[in-house]
């Protein structure tokens, strides 16, 4: 039997940069792929090329990495239908498994073993229009909502869709995390210490650590 295959664009091993286990060694299988094209972008290297792997060939990589957590991003990876199968098959194997889409692609057919990290597009991304509002009713205790925030309008609009979505009454952590290089971080933790939102302020761990460079 000929097995799925999906295109990775690579499978390493590191400390969680963002959401709820930020700090967390983590298994990360970055498929190949985006449909959009955001503005602040910094995985563009993942839109084309990668290589071919089997299911089973994934699996066997993560697990010679010795680590229960598993992320699986992009790109995004729901864009490659076969992804549905590797959460099923990585949550099969006993990993605690998250994945980060672009909330762009329909999420009712994860896994609900899975938890979702949404991430929903601001203005400031250049691709609010490709927001699939229709995700936020699959969201679950567990998952989480992420809103990166380019600048003031961005952050208000945020606040609008907290409102307008009810996200905080879900039972859903709720990430607003400042643009890299489009606005400082202080000043978005400022904003939501004055308006007392129920959010999590985050950070990119990684970046604060290595920058931006793959595999880290």
């Amino acid at each position: 039997m000929i097995e799925d295959t999906l295109r990775i664009t690579e499978i390493f091993y590191s400390l969680q940069g963002e959401t709820s286990t930020v700090g967390l060694p983590t298994a990360f299988v970055r498929l190949t792929g985006c449909p959009l094209r955001c503005h602040y972008c910094d995985t563009e290297y993942a839109f084309h090329g990668g290589q071919k792997y089997s299911i089973s060939e994934i699996l066997n990589e993560v697990g010679g990495l010795n680590t229960s957590h598993v992320t699986v991003t992009g790109g995004e990876p729901l864009a490659q239908p076969t992804c549905l199968e590797l959460l099923t098959a990585l949550c099969d194997g006993g990993y605690r498994v998250s994945l980060e889409t672009s909330g762009a692609v329909p999420t009712g057919d994860v896994d609900p073993r899975v938890a979702v990290i949404l991430d929903i597009k601001t203005p400031g991304s250049g691709e609010v229009a490709r927001n699939h509002w229709d995700n936020i009713k699959h969201l679950k205790p567990g998952d989480e909502v992420k809103f990166v925030i380019c600048d003031r309008t961005d952050y208000e609009w945020a606040r609008l869709q907290l409102d307008q979505h009810n996200l905080t009454g879900r039972k859903v952590e709720v990430l607003f995390s400042p643009s890299h290089g489009q606005i400082e971080a202080r000043a978005l933790a400022d904003w939501v210490i004055e308006d007392r939102l129920p959010v999590r302020m985050q950070l990119q761990l990684h970046k604060q650590l290595w920058g931006d460079v793959p595999g880290k």
